[in-house]
């Protein structure tokens, strides 16, 4: 039996769908939502952008904060609970380095969809790379 999953979740209809297959398939297990945030991107604006702010940890929290909102509204539809936690830099190798603490990861199939070449060049596709390289099982929902 899994008590603990890990479900990654971008603005993407697929990371709300993942959420959701986490929360039906899984009614006894506590489940964490992560966002990352600071994506690396050509131009490294939201990346740069997150080094100017004075409190680091507080910035990525409120950038996380309407993922969060629509993570909560998803659980509260279930009658279920759910943790939160937001992360900073590439979101593939911060899944990865949190994986262990969970015993499954559950994600959507692909993100959100802004400038989806430049995005998966310098991002690579996370789905791929976290079923990849992953120390448990992933399950990636379409």
């Amino acid at each position: 039996m899994l008590s603990t999953i890990l479900v990654p979740m971008d603005d993407s209809d697929q990371a709300g769908h993942a959420l959701e297959y986490a929360l039906e398939n899984f009614p006894e297990a506590d489940v964490t939502v992560l966002h990352v945030v600071g994506v690396p991107s050509m131009m490294m604006g939201d990346a740069v952008s997150l080094t100017l702010e004075d409190d680091l940890s507080d910035a990525a929290a409120g950038r996380a904060e309407s993922v969060f909102d629509r993570a909560h509204e998803i659980a509260d539809e279930r009658d279920r609970e759910i943790t939160t936690v937001a992360g900073i830099g590439h979101p593939a190798r911060n899944i990865l380095n949190r994986a262990e603490e969970y015993d499954t990861i559950v994600l959507g199939s692909h993100g959100e969809d802004r400038d989806r070449a430049t995005h998966r060049f310098l991002v690579g596709n996370v789905a791929e790379t976290v079923s990849k390289r992953s120390p448990v099982p992933v399950t990636v929902v379409r």
